[in-house]
């Protein structure tokens, strides 16, 4: 029946896409994208052609689906009475024998990665969205970025309350991997050189407060006004070339601090209208067939239902764009019928005065910055420390738009981001579980991103080599499970969760976890905890929006209680989903690094894993006093780490975690390495 009503409704398309008759019949298009430009077509692989363009839309600040939107009173209107703004979109379209699917992939700023995500990529194979013959449409939702090739923008209005100037407090912070001196202002670990800076109301540097320390706990040290500038200091010297979009260190900003400036910034954007303009943009593309001006709908009748995934920011920006309701349209309809926020354990924010939705929420980087405000868990829950009791799918509930949901996870994500929060009570006393429309899995010892077959690697300011275990050739196999639990209404695999009643989760003390005493490896537990921070009274944390009060007050004794995945003797993952790599491996792989010596030692090292690779044989293992056993203890011969790689792969393909072709990849891949040859 799918079929048939989706070439019925593109049939009738192909008719009505007169743009003409489209206006006299139907008048205005609901949803509030008000005119479309496709500006170029071109083709894109075989069966596929690529459109780009432009869409405009309005948004009625009155509205209670849009009067969430923090300052859209306060932004310019149109003689409609509406806050207008713009986005720019790429669609990659099957040029005939589409699925009816729309996969809305959200950007990471500014950048399509879906490509890249679920294939080719490193692959070699072509992407699942292609395979599968899905409508795939990226767009602009992010208003701070700066303009580059390739990068999406949304173009938002500046909040100026009818003409009037407005200021406030903005914090901002810099690590470096290398001696610099000169950075943009609104620079961070995770936004350099792609965001534009909230410029000061004065360039006056002892109205502001610069301030230094090595470890993220450590008292703050002040740096005096008169050793940093707003300034470019890349070819002329300190104090350089005055100039509101940088900032300027003396004698350079040291790989071994973190630096924290507090400062007046003026003309905030008006950044909540990302979420609606992605609403208003998929509402458009699946409902309406043309413009208010005429303009065709590009693939106007060819989506039966949507998808939206988000790796990482952008998997945060999802988790945030369904619990602030903005999967409901402003008609009423489910926007996406299914979601993959993936490796994104928090929320964003997005939808704040002088957001700074680029930024991350590391145990070093980015600590105290908005991003793990309650509610955590999808069902609704009592929080002691935050004193309410919510869930992340209480607005969609409400309005009956939530979406079938798949969430995904890497072991950085228990480290780093906190994901214990998402299963368990605050102070992790029991379990909280998951609601029918939604399934979890954790790619066992994975680490935030890596391509299937790349090696492992040293990094700049980590202890130990990258971890190389990928998680993709599953969540290439999930993506699939996720559209037919949509379209068919076919279960997906069972939760894949490290849980407190299947002791699977712990505390991260050597003892409680189970990590073995690696010979040349620091084990330290650290972690990435988490105290409840106060933003000041205009900031409304159920919502991750309103206004910040910088620097936020840490709440003593509001201490939430962060667990991470037990471990086998190995040092890999017991809970989740254990990839060919975990369920036949050459060493051990986690989700974790530290920091090395002159970049803040010891702390955890970003969003990089770790991998020690096994001793290939038993006298080697006995020498360096390494606990695991040997390569040559394990499987005897090349042949049988082939074979154990074999029916690791097949196993995983009969549990619908991994499709057959990328079980034929892992086998290949092993038969060609050099592991006891």
């Amino acid at each position: 029946m799918r079929l048939k009503t989706l070439t019925i409704r593109r049939a009738w398309s192909r008719v009505a896409l007169a743009g003409a008759f489209t206006l006299l019949v139907f008048g205005q298009a609901e949803a509030r994208i008000t005119r479309i430009e496709v500006q170029s077509v071109s083709p894109s692989g075989p069966g596929f052609e690529q459109m780009d363009g432009v869409a405009w839309g309005e948004v009625d600040p009155a509205d209670d689906r849009n009067a969430l939107i923090t300052d859209i009173e306060l932004a310019p209107r149109n003689a409609n009475g509406n806050v207008e703004y713009s986005t720019e979109f790429r669609i990659l379209r099957p040029t005939a024998g589409g699925s009816g699917v729309l996969l809305y992939d959200v950007v990471n700023r500014g950048n399509p990665i879906s490509e890249l995500v679920f294939g080719p990529g490193f692959l070699g194979v072509e992407s699942i969205p292609r395979e599968r013959g899905y409508i795939t449409v990226w767009s602009g939702w992010q208003g701070d970025l700066k303009d580059s090739p390739g990068r999406l923008n949304l173009d938002v209005p500046v909040a100026n309350n009818g003409g009037e100037t407005i200021t406030g407090t903005v914090r901002t912070e810099y690590v470096v991997n290398a001696s610099t001196s000169t950075l943009d202002l609104s620079s961070g670990a995770f936004t350099s050189n792609t965001h534009r800076s909230y410029e000061p109301v004065s360039l006056d540097s002892s109205e502001a407060a610069l301030t230094k320390r090595v470890l993220e706990s450590d008292p703050r040290v002040s740096v005096a006004s008169s050793d940093w500038a707003y300034s470019d200091c890349s070819v002329v010297p300190f104090p350089g070339v005055a100039d509101p979009t940088k900032i300027c260190l003396k004698d350079g900003f040291d790989p071994n601090y973190i630096y924290e400036l507090l400062y007046e910034a003026k003309d905030p954007l008006v950044l909540g209208l990302g979420f609606a303009a992605t609403r208003d943009l998929v509402s458009f593309l699946r409902h309406e067939l043309a413009d208010d001006e005429g303009s065709p709908n590009p693939v106007a009748g060819e989506a039966d239902v949507a998808l939206i995934h988000g790796t990482s920011q952008s998997g945060r920006y999802v988790r945030t764009f369904i619990d602030l309701g903005f999967n409901e349209d402003e008609s009423g309809n489910i926007v996406f019928e299914g979601a993959n926020p993936h490796i994104s354990p928090g929320r964003i924010p997005l939808n704040v005065r002088f957001g700074q939705p680029g930024r991350a929420y590391g145990q070093h980087e980015d600590h105290l910055f908005p991003a793990y405000e309650s509610p955590f868990t999808w069902n609704r829950i009592r929080d002691p420390l935050a004193g309410q009791t919510a869930g992340l799918l209480d607005r969609c509930r409400d309005t009956g738009t939530c979406p079938k949901i798949m969430w995904t996870v890497s072991s950085t994500e228990y480290w780093q981001g906190r994901a214990s929060l998402n299963t368990t009570d605050a102070l992790a006393r029991h379990d909280v579980g998951l609601p029918g429309n939604v399934r979890m899995y954790l790619f066992s010892s994975t680490q935030h991103f890596a391509f299937p077959g790349l090696p492992p690697s040293p990094t700049v300011n980590c202890q130990q080599l990258s971890n190389p275990n990928s998680y993709i050739p599953s969540l290439r196999a999930l993506l699939v499970a996720l559209e037919e639990w949509v379209t068919n209404n076919r279960q997906p695999p069972k939760n894949r969760i490290p849980m407190l009643r299947t002791q699977t989760l712990s505390k991260s003390d050597q003892d409680a976890i189970g990590f073995p005493a690696i010979p040349g490896v620091v084990y330290n537990g650290v972690l990435n905890e988490l105290t409840l921070l106060d933003f000041g009274s205009d900031f409304e944390a159920r919502a991750e929006s309103g206004v910040l009060a910088e620097p936020p007050l840490v709440v003593a004794g509001a201490d939430y209680n962060v667990l991470v995945p037990k471990v086998d003797g190995d040092g890999n993952e017991i809970a989740g989903i254990r990839s060919p790599d975990i369920l036949a491996p050459i060493g051990t792989y986690a989700g974790w690094n530290l920091r090395k010596a002159g970049f803040s030692e010891g702390e955890l090292c970003g969003l990089t894993g770790t991998f020690v690779p096994f001793a290939d044989t038993e006298d080697e293992r006995i020498a360096s006093g390494d606990p695991r056993p040997s390569l040559e203890a394990r499987y005897g011969t090349h042949d049988g780490y082939v074979n154990a790689v074999r029916a690791a792969a097949d196993q995983l393909v009969a549990e619908g975690l991994l499709l057959q072709s990328d079980a034929e990849r892992y086998v290949q891949r092993a038969e060609a390495s050099g592991v006891l040859e």
